[in-house]
C-alpha cells in the first residue's frame, strides 16, 4: 500500500491499545448514544453495536438509549432533550450539525449531564470528552495515496488535475478531513480543478456535481479525493455514467462493502479502515468512568476539549486482503458477491 508519512496502526494495534486500559465497572446509570444520520449504514452496523456490547461487559446494569436523527439537527435536538428527561447522565453525540450542538453541550452541563463528543467535534463548546478516528490525518492519508499512486502510475502533475469532493459543511470532522486532503494535495503538482462540500454528505448530490464538472473539465480530470465512500461512489457512477473511460482513481473513506467491493473491481483506488466498534467501545469506557465519578485521561486536546484519536489505516487491492478479510473486519462472502467474484479470485480472497 501507498503510506503516509505518520505512522497508520493496524486495526489489531488499536484493539491491543483499547485492551490496555483498565476500566472499573459502575453499579448502574443510563447513558444516551445519539448519531445523526443513515446516509451510511455504520451506525447501525458498527458503531451501536459496538457501543453496547462494550457497555454490557463494563456496565451490565446500565441501561442505553440509541437515537438516530437522520440528518435532521431539530430531530436531534429532540433526542438530546428526551435522554435527559429519561435520566441519561452521560450522553455520547454524534452531531448533525457541529455547530448547533454547542447549545446542547450547555443545556447539559447546567444539569450535570456529561458529553462526549463522537467522531464529529464540537469546536465552539468543549465537551467533557472526545473520541475519535483522527479526521484531519484521513483526509490527509487518502489524498496522499493518490498523489503517489498517480506519480507511480506515470501521470505527470503539471497534466489536468484533482476534484475534490468534501463532506458535509455542517459537520466538523468533514472539515477537519478537507483541511487534511489539502494538506496531502500540497505541493504535490496537482492541482485542484474545482471542490464541492456535499450538504449531508448526500451521494445523489455529490453525483449531480461530479457529472457538471466533468463536462467543466473535459479530460482535465485525473483523480478524485472524495472525503467518504458514499460521495467516492457516487463520482465514479457519475464518470462511467459520462462514458469516461477509464475511470481516473477515486478515494474514499469508512471501508464500506460497497466501497470495498469497488476497490476489488478496480473502480476505487482507496478507502480508509477504521473499524467503528474501536471508537465506539473506547466511548464506552469514558462513558462508564464518567459514571463513575473519574476524569477521563487525555492523550491530546482538540478545540479545548481533552480527546482520544486513534490511527486510520489506507486500504488499497494491495493490502485489503490481509487488513480487512484475513483480520475478519469483512468477510469473503459478503465481499465477493455477483460481479466482484473475478476481482476477489485475482487478489487471492476466497
Amino acid at each position: 500500500m501507498t503510506s503516509p508519512s505518520r505512522t497508520l496502526l493496524s486495526a489489531a494495534t488499536f484493539a491491543l491499545a483499547l485492551s490496555s486500559g483498565a476500566a472499573t465497572a459502575a453499579t448502574s446509570g443510563t447513558v444516551a448514544f445519539l448519531m445523526p444520520d443513515q446516509g451510511s449504514t455504520r451506525y447501525e452496523q458498527h458503531d451501536f453495536p459496538g457501543f453496547k456490547a462494550e457497555m454490557g461487559k463494563l456496565c451490565p446494569n446500565c441501561k442505553v438509549l440509541y437515537q438516530n436523527a437522520n440528518g435532521d439537527a431539530s430531530q436531534q435536538q429532540q433526542q438530546f432533550n428526551s435522554a435527559i428527561s429519561q435520566g441519561a447522565k452521560v450522553i455520547v453525540l454524534d452531531p448533525v450539525d457541529s455547530a448547533a450542538a454547542a447549545s446542547l453541550v450547555h443545556l447539559a452541563q447546567s444539569q450535570g449531564v456529561k458529553v462526549i463528543a463522537y467522531d464529529r467535534p464540537i469546536p465552539s463548546t468543549p465537551a467533557d470528552y472526545y473520541v475519535s478516528f483522527d479526521n484531519q490525518q484521513i483526509g490527509r492519508a487518502v489524498a496522499q495515496s493518490l498523489v503517489e499512486h498517480l506519480k507511480a502510475s506515470g501521470v505527470p502533475p503539471g497534466k489536468g488535475g484533482v476534484l475534490q469532493v468534501n463532506g458535509s459543511p455542517t459537520d466538523a470532522a468533514a472539515g477537519l478531513i478537507k483541511k487534511g486532503s489539502h494538506e496531502g494535495l500540497a505541493g504535490s503538482g496537482y492541482k485542484t480543478l474545482a471542490e464541492y462540500d456535499t450538504p449531508d454528505w448526500a451521494p445523489p448530490k455529490a453525483q449531480q456535481w461530479v457529472g457538471g464538472q466533468i463536462n467543466r473539465f473535459s479530460g482535465q480530470i485525473v483523480g478524485v479525493v472524495a472525503a467518504n465512500d458514499g460521495t467516492g461512489g457516487a463520482a465514479i457512477a457519475a464518470l462511467k455514467a459520462a462514458g469516461v473511460n477509464p475511470v481516473p482513481p477515486v478515494t474514499g473513506n469508512d471501508a464500506t462493502i460497497a466501497g470495498l467491493q469497488l476497490i476489488i473491481a478496480g473502480e476505487q483506488y482507496n478507502t480508509i479502515l477504521k473499524p467503528s466498534e474501536i471508537v465506539a467501545a473506547a466511548a464506552a469506557r469514558v462513558a462508564v468512568g464518567l459514571l463513575d465519578g473519574q476524569k477521563p485521561k487525555a492523550q491530546t486536546m482538540l478545540f479545548n476539549t481533552p480527546s482520544e484519536l486513534f490511527q486510520p489505516t489506507v486500504i488499497t487491492q494491495k493490502n485489503l486482503k490481509a487488513e480487512v478479510v484475513d483480520k475478519g473486519i469483512e468477510s469473503a462472502k459478503n465481499l465477493c458477491t455477483d460481479r466482484y467474484a473475478d476481482g476477489c479470485k485475482k487478489l487471492g480472497i476466497n
